[in-house]
């Protein structure tokens, strides 16, 4: 086993240009009222990885014109289409009518394990909430359905930009499994 080096590596990877032709996963993500800069920045990253279709920053959440976004990112907010929209509500409204399903990453009495989501719910708009007091109720009367990650300890919850991460990689693995 030899580890790659950084050219090795990107080498690997698409360019910037050929970023715009490639196919993204159909999901876009909304960052609502999203406090931490390094979050977002890490959320920018891993969306990156992901290749989202498009990253919606709402309310108070800091965008990338933000030093600390940008330095999490590490020009991730570059690669990762993205726009800032105050009202979180009318933009999912929006996206409802573009026919996304929306989710939301919450505890709610009726989530379902987010390795239920099914190929059929695609394409999905995946709501993220605040980092305290998650995703705002006006929000979560528009989603189609809720879903959580299983918390074994005593904590009830992970920070937002690792639950982020483990929920879209498992919706990517689902969106991409052969039926």
């Amino acid at each position: 086993m030899k580890k790659l080096s950084h050219f090795e590596i990107q080498s690997k990877r698409l360019s910037l240009e050929t970023l715009s032709k490639a196919e993204k996963f159909p999901v876009v993500v909304v960052l609502d009222n999203i406090r931490s800069m390094y979050n977002v920045g890490s959320i920018f990253r891993t969306s990156d990885a992901i290749m989202i279709q498009k990253l919606y920053l709402t309310g108070y959440t800091p965008t990338p014109e933000k030093k600390e976004v940008k330095k999490t990112a590490l020009g991730s907010t570059e690669s990762v289409e993205w726009e800032y929209c105050k009202n979180a509500i009318e933009l999912i409204e929006k996206l409802k009518s573009d026919g996304f399903k929306i989710v939301a990453l919450e505890i709610t009495d009726s989530s379902i394990n987010y390795t239920k989501v099914r190929k059929e719910d695609f394409p999905l708009c995946l709501i993220i909430g605040n980092e305290i007091t998650g995703v705002q109720a006006s929000l979560l009367d528009l989603c189609d359905f809720a879903i959580e990650l299983p918390m074994y300890g005593i904590k009830h919850s992970l920070n937002v930009a690792v639950a982020y991460g483990i929920a879209i990689y498992e919706l990517r693995k689902i969106y991409s499994e052969e039926k």
